[in-house]
């Protein structure tokens, strides 16, 4: 059988691995890791009172920390943090600027940090005001570059919360140069409160009108996320009360209220939706004019859009909302997508990264001007769980973000076709709305869209039965990359109160194994108009926006659901009937190349490389030579010897000598049993030549091919060493399989079945080794030494744990196995078993082969003979005449003797000389006693062991 060249041992290995790991480690660390910039910048912390609101003669302090570059006067970026944030939380980011040589100001908002006053969200005389006096702070400060007098060169940024500050505050103060905005809102309380159906004749036409990739139309007061609602108002009020006090309304009194630290007007307008699940009308004007919006017309300064396909509570719309606002009024928008936001831990370092890029451009490089409606979209595509067998995601770069303005190219659709259904499906909301589906939970939707996908948790995000409609697409023809919001029309007729006729739509992108991912973890939530009757209502439906390939071969599963655990479901029972109008899905799709955003320099990177190709060269040499001299190592006269073992030793670094000069050799279709007691070397023998340790001397040759740690010879041989090693949560077969698979062969070479019918488990073999027995695991164990029928199979202590019918089908499976010209090596303390079992046998002790030859040889060298005779006094005289004392009556017919020296038939013949009739003759000696008797002789002490040292 040809053997591939072998690798390179492990100590070389080791050595080339170190070598390159120091020298690219040592490279890179210069190029790629920021540098220590804390000793070029310096910080001070500033405590700045603003006016409470216009026309207030209260105050609040607004705790603030200013990050000033090793150069000053500098551009600056005004830095706002997220929702139950402070100061603190930015400190990475501003850090991170100001090492690009930005002066920072990051500051805890009202009601936040140790900022006094209470929380507004973003009011426009409040918190938006706040900005504005800051940024007036900033013109006097001496680290700052300006413009104008009292007109500082700055850009405002932020995530979430601080993002809809950062939009909101550049539209309301044209000092502003650049804005960057991450993971926020249009509309707040669309985004709370949304609603993604639409049934009225005017709101589809001006939907339909709509040519970005991820517009949707408000079809009227939604449905409460009421779990990220929780989250979101929980964290004010709950906020901890500041230690100091404005002038204006202090802390002990927002501090006193249910509200905690929110402004009275919205704890009172959400505490009623929260109960009913509806937004008031004054609830949803509130938000709306807190919201960017409101005055996200008036933006001019280039704007930087952020938004995270992972983010059940600013989905992709609100960044397309807010987009298609600036763009229509004439301003520069640069929108991008990436694979996080609020259910993958909010912004990443590629985002951090995009937006001080984005800084650098708009704040520095003022001389290039872009044109408004070129720059380029970036956006992150997933694909579905079990397919991520590389990236999780691919970043693609297209033109332009599409249909912003009537000038710019629409978005292109690709439609699927579903499915049609004989008829309407009917389902059921149940009273209480118990149980709910459970698609996302707040701050875990990627999570639990992943789990969805195995077969641990499909169970859990499986929609509920009765419960859910649903319409299936045939295979798509070639692969297809959903970028934004896919469009359905439903036809849906309802038995439910007013205001409850509620409903949820998803998306699933389903493998052909029936894997089901829901990609983001998004649903649509839809509240339909009031009807008379159960008339239908036609609806165009927006699905979440979603950035993500269906692979050829996938389908595509629309669900409509009647409840969801995210939401404020209605509690009272309901009936819905629904169909698909026309039996297709428009996909959004945005033509792009592959992209990579790396900030590494090239030039560096070309020196290191020329470094270590000229290591490699060096090693590829060292390599070739080894391996040379590894084949020349190849014994041509023993290929057809399973093994052979010369004067192998093994001695530990205390000094201990486990192993001592063995040799033996077994040869083809041999079963050959390694004795020993314990300490006398044999599972250390084994291990050497497993490869699994270092011989410190001597040789190990499996046909021909000298062992080393990882040798390609040792794929010829099967082995079960020291107990097995499986993985408890698979079952018999998958442990198996998984084995064998890691072994890179094909698995029709397995011989899989040959293997399952040695174990014996019948059905057990389906269920989790964790529940196998000791005995059970021993099988399994065996039945995989022997996957690939290997040449030469070495197993130690193989019926540990099996019960006699079990021991004896071993046994018969080991004899048959060397009958087809295979080797078998046990390590066995049962002795009868190896006597019966084995045809040679080498025997250990304290580190050394005692002896060694054929099982008949061993038992036949000596032990007690039993002779039956007519006169068992006179036999014993005559035997002790003879010379052979120690002979024993047993009755009057039986004696027994120890004939180790003699011949049995001149003992026959001296005894019938004698006149005795002999009636029988047979040796009763076992290879246990031969076992007992070389040790006993082996150990310190004994005469025989003495002349042996």
């Amino acid at each position: 059988m040809p053997i591939p060249r072998p690798p390179l041992s492990r100590r070389a290995m080791t050595v080339v691995a170190a070598v390159i790991a120091v020298l690219a480690v040592a490279a890179l660390a210069f190029v790629v890791l920021p540098q220590d910039s804390s000793a070029d910048t310096s910080t001070r912390d500033a405590r700045i009172t603003l006016p409470d609101s216009p026309g207030s003669t209260g105050t609040v302090d607004i705790d603030a920390r200013l990050y000033a570059p090793a150069v000053t006067p500098a551009p600056t970026v005004l830095l706002a943090h997220g929702f139950g944030g402070s100061k603190d939380s930015v400190d990475g980011e501003a850090r991170d600027l100001a090492a690009r040589g930005y002066t920072v100001l990051a500051y805890s908002a009202r009601g936040f940090g140790d900022s006094t006053g209470s929380i507004s969200i973003n009011d426009p005389d409040r918190e938006v005001a706040d900005a504005r006096g800051l940024i007036d702070w900033l013109a006097e400060q001496p680290e700052v570059e300006l413009d104008a007098p009292g007109d500082p060169h700055i850009g405002v940024a932020g995530g979430s919360y601080g993002g809809a500050l950062a939009l909101s505050a550049g539209g309301t103060d044209p000092r502003i140069d650049s804005i960057a905005a991450a993971i926020t809102w249009n509309d707040l309380g669309q985004a709370l409160f949304p609603n993604f159906g639409v049934t009225s004749a005017e709101g589809r036409e001006a939907l339909g009108d709509i040519a970005s990739p991820a517009a949707t139309e408000y079809g009227g007061p939604g449905v409460l996320k009421r779990g990220w609602a929780g989250v979101f108002f929980g964290v004010g009020a709950s906020s901890a009360v500041p230690g100091g006090e404005g002038d204006g309304e202090s802390s002990a009194d927002v501090g006193t209220s249910a509200c905690g630290r929110f402004a009275p007007e919205f704890c009172d307008a959400y505490a009623q939706s929260a109960v009913t699940g509806i937004p008031s009308q004054q609830l949803l004007d509130l938000l709306t004019a807190h919201s960017p919006v409101a005055v996200a017309s008036n933006i001019t300064a280039p704007t930087l859009l952020v938004q995270g396909s992972q983010d059940t509570l600013f989905g992709l719309d609100q960044a397309d909302a807010t987009a298609r606002q600036i763009a229509a009024a004439g301003g520069n928008v640069t929108v991008r997508w990436f694979d996080g936001g609020h259910d993958a831990g909010g912004t990443d370092d590629t985002s951090d990264r995009a937006i001080a890029d984005f800084f650098d451009t708009t704040l520095r490089d003022t001389d290039t001007e872009t044109d408004t409606g070129t720059e380029p979209f970036v956006y992150s595509t997933q694909r579905a769980a079990d397919e991520r067998g590389g990236d999780r995601d691919r970043r693609m770069t297209a033109p332009a973000y599409p249909g912003l303005t009537p000038a710019s190219d629409p978005t292109e659709t690709r439609s699927v076709t579903f499915a049609p259904t004989a008829e309407n499906q009917s389902i059921i909301r149940p009273p209480g709305a118990s149980p709910s589906a459970i698609s996302s939970v707040p701050g875990l939707g990627s999570v639990l869209s992943t789990l969805g996908s195995t077969g641990a948790g499909a169970a859990l995000t499986a929609d509920l039965p009765g419960q859910s409609a649903t319409f299936t697409s045939d295979p798509v023809d070639t692969s297809v990359t959903i970028t934004g919001a896919p469009r359905v029309n439903l036809r849906v007729a309802s038995l439910a109160g007013p205001d409850q006729a509620v409903l949820f739509a998803k998306l699933y992108d389903v493998a052909p194994n029936g894997t089901r991912t829901l990609p983001g973890g998004a649903v649509s939530a839809i509240r339909l108009p009031a009807t008379e009757g159960i008339d239908p209502v036609d609806v165009t439906v927006a699905l979440p926006g979603i950035s993500y390939t269906v692979q050829q071969g996938h389908r595509l599963e629309l669900s409509i659901s009647t409840t969801d655990q995210a939401y404020a479901v209605p509690l009272e029972p309901a009936q819905f009937s629904v169909a698909m109008t026309d039996n297709t899905i428009a996909l959004p799709t945005v033509a792009a190349v592959a992209s990579a955003n790396s900030t590494v320099p090239v030039a560096p990177l070309i020196g290191i490389g020329v470094v270590l190709l000229a290591v490699a060269g060096a090693i590829v040499a060292g390599v070739v030579r080894t391996r040379r001299r590894a084949v020349a190592e190849v014994d041509e006269d023993l290929v057809d010897t399973p093994l052979v073992i010369t004067d192998l030793a093994k001695t530990y670094s205390n000094g201990f000598r486990a192993v001592d000069g063995v040799s033996f050799e077994v040869k083809q279709g041999q079963v050959l049993g390694l004795l020993g007691p314990n300490g006398a070397g044999k599972t250390t023998t084994l291990r050497m030549l497993m490869g699994l340790i270092t011989p410190t001397g001597g040789d190990i040759r499996v046909f021909g091919h000298k062992v080393t740690p990882g040798a390609p010879v040792l794929s010829r041989l099967g082995s079960f060493v020291e107990g097995s090693g499986f993985l408890p949560h698979l079952t018999g077969t998958q442990n198996l399989r998984l084995y064998w698979e890691a072994t890179g062969r094909p698995i029709e070479d397995a011989h899989l079945e040959e293997a399952l019918e040695i174990a014996d488990l019948g059905t057990a073999i389906e269920r989790k080794v964790k529940s196998y027995s000791q005995g059970m695991r021993q099988r399994l164990a065996i039945a995989q030494a022997m996957l690939g029928l290997p040449d030469l199979m070495v197993l130690d202590e193989p019926t540990n744990g099996l019960d006699p019918p079990q021991i004896r089908t071993m046994r018969d499976v080991l004899i048959n196995y060397a009958k087809t010209g295979r080797t078998v090596l046990v390590s066995s303390h049962l002795l009868a078993e190896v006597e019966q079992t084995c045809t040679h046998v080498v025997v250990m002790n304290r580190g050394s082969v005692i002896s060694s030859g054929t099982v008949r040889e061993l038992t036949a060298a000596g032990g007690q003979t039993e002779i039956r005779v007519d006169d068992a006094t006179r036999a014993q005289s005559v035997l002790g005449a003879s010379g052979h004392d120690g002979a024993v009556i047993v009755d009057d017919g039986t004696v027994t003797v120890d004939l180790t020296d003699a011949d049995s038939a001149v003992v026959i013949r001296e005894l019938v000389t004698a006149g005795i009739s002999v009636r029988g003759f047979s040796q009763s000696t076992r290879l246990e006693d031969v076992f007992l008797d070389l040790v006993h002789r082996d150990n310190p002490g004994s005469d025989t062991s003495k002349d042996r040292s």
